[in-house]
């Protein structure tokens, strides 16, 4: 597919939006994507350089997913990172809740990233009800909240404690809640605990590092994740079952294999080497795997033979 200009992916949403439903700008940096296309809807939140950076699709998410299964989708798009924290933006939700929007369908899903997750779990609060999945999502950044997240020094100008402000609090209503995160990346994990609610399950997506969400989609896990949402069948389990596809991503290997050689945990790193070199070969894996056999042997350390399956 040809890569579309950014001129030429704007024309083509609101075409979408005039022909499928309504494309509404919200203030100068934000903007309404809805595709009325049956009685499910998905909600996602997105930064318009992820979609133009797409190279499959430079659709939103939400279209991605919900075109030809018979399913709506709401899309709110952001020129930068804004947290999606403007006055158009509430007011745009609370007339979506005074016109009983999401009333109209039997089933709403909430989907965002990041800042993108941040705000999908803060507009669930719209939506009583529904299905909340948010990937690495801050919950605030308030800093009497949360001063120990200094990743972002440009939030300092971004109000959380107005409307719509404290991510968990905006969940209480959810009727499910998902929270992705890497549990050895120290501030997403702690945020994660700030989402920690009967109604809000953790899913702990370990060594998948700064990029969760990156790695869950090149598996094809986050796509099947919001499907199965979307249907009403996801759960836990299939978190688990789906993410044992990691195995086979080149990305997700590297950056274990990274990490365990940051930390110097050369007897871990190899045995990750061989597995890797005797599933799926490699040439990198291959060289780094005999040079830390011979870094061990120097140690008087030799890995175990492989066991074998029947």
């Amino acid at each position: 597919m040809r890569e579309l200009t950014e001129a030429q992916w704007q024309t083509q949403i609101e075409e979408l939006g005039e022909t499928a439903g309504y494309y509404e700008p919200l203030g100068k940096d934000h903007a309404a994507l809805f595709v009325d296309e049956g009685p499910v809807l998905l909600v996602t939140f997105e930064l318009k350089q992820h979609c133009l950076a797409r190279q499959d699709n430079q659709l939103p998410k939400a279209v991605q997913i919900t075109e030809g299964a018979g399913w709506s989708s709401l899309t709110l798009i952001a020129e930068h990172q804004s947290w999606f924290r403007t006055p158009e933006l509430y007011a745009y939700f609370d007339r979506l809740v005074d016109d009983a929007f999401f009333e109209d369908f039997d089933r709403v899903v909430f989907y965002g990233a990041g800042s993108c997750g941040y705000a999908a779990a803060s507009y669930s609060v719209a939506a009583p009800g529904a299905t909340v999945i948010a990937v690495q999502p801050q919950a605030t950044l308030t800093p009497s909240l949360a001063g120990w997240d200094d990743r972002f020094p440009a939030s300092k100008r971004v109000d959380f404690t107005s409307r719509y402000g404290f991510a968990p609090d905006m969940m209480d209503g959810v009727g499910r809640g998902f929270i992705i995160y890497d549990p050895m990346e120290r501030i997403d994990a702690m945020h994660a605990a700030l989402f920690a609610r009967p109604d809000i399950t953790l899913l702990p997506a370990r060594n998948c590092g700064p990029h969760t969400d990156m790695i869950l989609n090149d598996i094809g896990l986050l796509d099947e994740i919001l499907e199965r949402a979307c249907a009403g069948e996801f759960s836990p389990n299939d978190f688990w079952t789906l993410f044992r596809a990691r195995r086979d991503l080149p990305r997700y290997l590297r950056g274990l294999a990274g990490r365990l050689r940051d930390t110097q945990r050369s007897y871990l790193e190899a045995l990750l080497c061989r597995n890797v070199v005797n599933r799926r070969g490699g040439p990198r894996f291959r060289s780094r795997l005999n040079q830390l056999t011979e870094q061990l042997a120097e140690d008087g350390i030799t890995l175990p033979e492989p066991m074998e399956h029947s």
